[in-house]
């Protein structure tokens, strides 16, 4: 619980819609050691690689040195090694508490420090100096904040990409509660990628996401697609939703993200629930990865341009691939960079 000081379930600091389905009864009390679950044993599939090599301890080193805060080191990624040993990472503006608590997610909660206005520049100059091909951005959410945050999101988006005019810019944004000017200030900034995750399907946001709307999240993303950028979502799976309950989200999703353009959601991933700790959400299923391929050919099939569908997949993995395939930020890239990425897809 030193985590996660309030109980799970709920926004610590506003009020928000009765859950319709609680499973604090079932999950939350594992700290007084009664109905304790015991936690999964991972399957061979799930094994992953210890980190390490000198590009993943060069960029370790700077982020320690800028105090940046990392959601590959928060969120225990599987793929970190892999990612910033190739120059890919994902880092957390707006400090590291979350005024929202979900029942997945190992992010502290509670009252956040005051805004500190000058991270933008601080971001923005520390990622010059790490040479990245790809940087993602996401947040905690602030919803004590009037924009929640979006001004600073805007800002840094900015500075990073004057900074750093050959590295591609992914945002992986909340759902500011709505509130679409805020959203736009994000757009207008013109990062690479905007993502925003579904995170579940529709029937499991109450024990899941109890201060997001399945259906605010499907209109942000439309919203992006409306002002014709790219837009990216992501589930987990194996927290307690059916097969046929993911077809129907990837369905929800080409239909409600559909810009009047024609276009949907371009990039979609699917990856396996890992439960951070005992107090948080317990893992239903290990699905399989022959059920992660079937995801994958389906959602193809239903329009979607890009699926990532893995055991550990995860918002970032292969985000560098995506943003040279749809957003044409290869073009920008140095002659060098350009030959080192046809080398890797076998075409020198």
């Amino acid at each position: 619980m030193a985590r996660h000081p309030r109980p799970l379930g709920g926004d610590p600091l506003r009020t928000i819609d009765p859950p319709k389905l609680s499973l604090s009864g079932m999950v939350l009390n594992n700290q007084h050691g009664k109905d304790s679950l015991a936690v999964k044993r991972k399957p061979d599939w799930l094994r992953a690689k210890v980190p390490g090599g000198p590009g993943y301890t060069r960029l370790k080193g700077i982020m320690t040195e800028h105090r940046l805060h990392t959601v590959c080191e928060e969120a225990g990624c599987p793929n970190m090694g892999e990612c910033w040993a190739r120059g890919v990472a994902t880092i957390m503006i707006l400090g590291d508490t979350c005024t929202r608590a979900c029942g997945f997610c190992n992010v502290k909660t509670g009252r956040p420090a005051a805004l500190d206005r000058d991270e933008p520049r601080r971001v923005a100059e520390s990622l010059s100096l790490m040479g990245l091909k790809h940087v993602v951005i996401t947040s905690v959410n602030r919803d004590e904040l009037p924009d929640g945050g979006a001004g600073i999101w805007a800002e840094t988006i900015v500075r990073t990409r004057e900074a750093c005019p050959e590295m591609s810019v992914e945002v992986l944004i909340p759902d500011f509660e709505g509130n679409w000017p805020a959203l736009q200030m994000v757009i207008d900034a013109r990062p690479h990628i905007i993502n925003h995750n579904l995170e579940t399907v529709r029937r499991m946001y109450p024990a899941v996401r109890p201060s997001a709307k399945f259906d605010r999240s499907l209109e942000l993303l439309r919203r992006v697609k409306d002002a014709g950028a790219v837009a990216k979502t992501g589930i987990m799976v194996g927290i307690g939703e059916k097969d046929e309950e993911v077809l129907s989200l990837i369905d929800d999703l080409v239909a409600g993200t559909r810009a009047t353009t024609g276009d949907a959601c371009d990039i979609l991933t699917i990856g396996q629930y890992l439960q951070p700790t005992r107090n948080h959400l317990p893992i239903d299923r290990w699905v399989h990865p022959d059920t992660f391929a079937m995801y994958k050919s389906e959602g193809l099939g239903r329009g979607l341009k890009v699926v990532e569908s893995g055991p550990l997949v995860r918002s970032s993995y292969h985000a560098d691939h995506q943003a040279d395939s749809l957003t044409g930020i290869g073009d920008s890239r140095s002659a060098e960079g350009r030959r080192e990425m046809l080398r890797k897809l076998g075409g020198a």
